[in-house]
């Protein structure tokens, strides 16, 4: 008889973005849509090699000095560094002062894995461990702290009565959690939602979070992908780092520069003194060489080529604009079919008021379940829908269908 027959293990449900993505491809209907995928697709619903990584990589390739030794436990210095300064700001107080610890991770997932396990293990709670998330969040964010023992919490942060942001709510919960409580943030283009804080509320938060002294773990995903440009994205981060308030910083490549399978992230913790920041990277070494060793080398040095390499960095800028570009013009179009063709019930202004890759069209489960059955259009059943999904070809039949669901007639 086997040792362990695992009959204890429970079958787990499937992914449910990654079976709706199955789901789709399954579909013989030739006007499917996949509206799930949280992958930039162009114009014609194809992924999207940018130019300027096609570039680096001919780069890479005809250098002889490249080879495929490992990489130093906490990556490549000259992408961890360039990342750094792209996020937090090339003057910004905490490089100046050598108090930034930067680690590259397997992608953004992996940043947030090595950021909470890092608390898990280092922060010291008032009371239980726990993280606050907003309501809603990224799926993976709930799992990624229960696999290291940080019970996450939520905070209203999404009010469906105006498909914009629960302000007096998030500000609320921000008072009343216990002081030094860890509350996660979207940098910017908030998903799944779409809705971002506007300056002056992110400086209203900030003021909450320094009289609570609480510590902000900020997940940054889509710099410059949200407005196309990379400075603007990052205002939240560089403000709350000029604030001097405590936090890390989670950043990932795969939106902004299409390095989806290549994982290609970094974690950067501000530390107040630069002794502080010696002693936290000397644990987060340990921690990354527990669990990878090392991380991969390939996507890391296209990254710091293009960051590096002011030619190259500017055309990056250009790339990041053709597909926020492209996104924000769906945006746009689609309001306009709905508004003004259409004239679909409701209000439409948040489709143009949200930012990113993502929005929260307002239909509730039976109305997206309504399209996904009976129009092939594939989105998640919270109503949320990628705006890379739509294209010139296929923008009015998700219209059409969507004012349908709307007047009850799918």
């Amino acid at each position: 008889m086997a040792a362990e027959t695992w009959d204890s293990v429970p079958l787990a449900p499937p992914d449910s973005i990654f079976q709706l993505t199955a789901a789709y491809k399954a579909d013989p209907f030739p006007q499917k849509v996949n509206l799930g995928v949280g992958a930039y697709r162009d114009d014609d619903n194809k992924p999207w090699v940018l130019p300027v990584v096609k570039k680096a990589n001919e780069i890479l390739l005809k250098d002889p000095n490249v080879d495929h030794e490992y990489l130093p436990i906490l990556g490549l210095s000259e992408y961890t560094s360039a990342a750094a300064k792209l996020v937090l700001g090339p003057e910004s107080p905490a490089l100046r002062e050598s108090r930034a610890v930067s680690v590259q991770t397997i992608s953004g997932t992996g940043a947030n894995h090595l950021g909470a396990l890092f608390l898990s293990r280092f922060y010291s709670w008032d009371g239980a461990k726990q993280v606050y998330l907003s309501n809603p969040t990224w799926i993976n964010h709930f799992q990624i702290f229960r696999n290291v023992g940080i019970e996450p919490l939520t905070y209203p942060y999404y009010d469906p009565k105006t498909i914009g942001l629960d302000y007096d709510g998030f500000l609320n919960s921000l008072q009343i959690a216990t002081p030094r409580s860890v509350f996660l943030l979207h940098a910017c283009a908030h998903n799944p939602t779409g809705v971002d804080p506007t300056k002056e509320q992110w400086q209203k938060i900030a003021d909450i979070v320094l009289e609570r002294k609480h510590y902000v773990f900020f997940d940054c995903a889509y710099q410059g992908f949200a407005s196309g440009d990379l400075d603007n994205d990052a205002w939240a981060v560089r403000y709350f780092v000029e604030r001097g308030i405590s936090l890390l910083v989670c950043q990932s490549f795969a939106k902004n520069a299409g390095l989806y399978g290549e994982r290609v992230g970094a974690l950067h913790v501000v530390a107040p003194t630069k002794e502080a920041a010696d002693r936290v990277r000397s644990q987060l070494a340990v921690l990354q060489r527990s669990e990878i060793s090392n991380p991969p080398a390939y996507g890391a040095r296209l990254i710091a080529l293009i960051l590096n390499d002011a030619i190259l960095f500017e055309e990056w800028k250009r790339d990041i604009k053709t597909m926020s570009g492209r996104i924000i013009a769906m945006r746009k179009e689609l309001r306009r079919l709905l508004t003004e063709e259409l004239k679909t019930p409701g209000s439409w202004d948040h489709i143009i008021d949200q930012i990113g890759m993502f929005s929260f069209t307002g239909i509730n489960a039976t109305q997206s379940q309504a399209l996904t059955e009976k129009a092939h259009i594939y989105l998640t059943t919270n109503g949320r829908i990628s705006m890379a999904g739509l294209n010139s070809r296929n923008i009015r039949y998700f219209a059409e269908n969507l004012d349908k669901v709307v007047r009850g007639e799918l």
